[in-house]
């Protein structure tokens, strides 16, 4: 990749346009989760240290291109004091006289947030114009908003043609760590993939297939896959009008290298409850009665060896119902191992995805990964093996 880091660039005296993601979930007036703030610390902290002036871009909800007072960044500044521990100072717009006046008066050491970009009808349609406005407030343009990347807006994709333009700390990260796992993993490579189905995954689907050495398939998918191979499974979840695509995919696999890994034990239950009366059973033998709603011991058994042979594993979506009891067991197993084997230097782990990252965090596991990804559309995106338009803008940077 050509994109370049705040370490390339001269930031001292310069007013940086910093785009990050804040988009934070608010209750009462008060951010409940942090963590977006948290992730964008490292990248406006390094600017100050290098005597930049970092004012923050961000989008909050889905305003359409209309002012909505309820969707004002306002209501992220007094996390933005807490985590960043110096004066954020706030403008009611982030283009024209306002905004420039509040970029003049910004002294040194100190933050200004630009009120939300998606008031303007300008940024979703990535319009030259808004873009214009915006580069006119500063000097270098810095993206730490992954989450965003995939996304052509014109504070994602546009503006990083119009001025000097680098990626952030948080950017960084995830792009190298993608790069690690899919651009030029070290091989064996192992994909996970779970939840409910195969059709909002076919283009993960084909797109892994042809480029790791192992597939797991977990979650509703995986009875689909059982299901195309003449496998009663009784009640549980499947698509079975997908029959045709999951042989498709098996094929496509095969041709590539590719092992498909599914399970050949099930937890079967005839409730979906938590602790369910449940029995493991071999993969085609759920009872008619009965569905499928986690993967059983043997199959973890399976997927651990397969984790002992790779180098680098990349994971999206959970193997079972991992949000109720029992049916957790088999996605904290795996999750146990890959983290240990991350922990012994023999991993390189890489997981993303809202379901991913909360079935890791609830298994104890998601620490020991070497990175989680917290974007979810983006990820997924990067995943298909699709260009991300914040991401071909650095490249192509000016």
């Amino acid at each position: 990749m050509a994109w370049k880091t705040l370490d390339d660039m001269d930031l001292a005296g310069k007013v940086i346009l910093t785009r990050v993601d804040i988009n934070v979930p608010v209750e009462n007036g008060r951010v409940t989760d942090a963590t977006r703030i948290e992730r964008i610390a490292p990248t406006v902290k390094d600017i100050l240290a290098k005597g930049g002036k970092p004012v923050l871009l961000a989008h909050y909800g889905r305003p359409k291109g209309a002012v909505v007072p309820q969707m004002s960044l306002a209501i992220t500044l007094d996390a933005l004091r807490a985590e960043l521990g110096v004066p954020v100072h706030f403008a009611g717009d982030c283009i024209g006289i306002e905004a420039k006046k509040a970029v003049t008066a910004l002294p040194a050491g100190e933050v200004l947030l630009l009120e939300n970009t998606r008031f303007h009808a300008g940024e979703e349609t990535n319009d030259s114009g808004f873009a214009e406005s915006l580069a006119a407030l500063g000097d270098v343009y810095c993206n730490d908003a992954f989450s965003a990347a995939h996304r052509a807006h014109a504070s994602t994709e546009a503006l990083a043609h119009l001025l000097p333009a680098c990626a952030g700390r948080g950017m960084q990260a995830e792009l190298t760590a993608l790069e690690a796992a899919l651009g030029t993993p070290m091989r064996p490579v192992v994909a996970v993939v779970g939840g409910a189905k195969v059709s909002t995954k076919l283009e993960l689907l084909g797109n892994l297939v042809g480029r790791v050495d192992y597939l797991v398939i977990g979650g509703g998918m995986a009875n689909t896959f059982l299901a195309a191979q003449g496998i009663d499974v009784g009640k549980s979840l499947a698509e079975h009008e997908m029959t045709d695509t999951a042989l498709e995919i098996f094929d496509k696999a095969s041709a590539a290298g590719c092992r498909i890994v599914l399970p050949v034990d099930v937890v079967v239950a005839r409730e979906f409850k938590a602790n369910a009366e449940n029995q493991t059973v071999e993969a085609d033998a759920c009872p008619n009665d009965a569905m499928i709603l986690d993967a059983g011991p043997d199959t973890v058994a399976k997927i651990a060896e397969v984790f002992g042979q790779c180098k680098t594993l990349i994971w999206n979506g959970p193997l079972g119902a991992f949000e109720i009891e029992p049916f957790d067991a088999a996605t904290n197993a795996a999750a146990a191992r890959a983290a240990e084997l991350t922990r012994a230097g023999a991993l390189v782990s890489v997981a993303g995805g809202g379901d991913t990252v909360a079935a890791l965090n609830k298994a104890g596991a998601a620490e020991a990964f070497t990175y989680i990804s917290t974007a979810g559309g983006a990820f997924l995106e990067w995943m298909e093996g699709k260009v991300l338009p914040g991401v071909q803008a650095l490249d192509s940077a000016k």
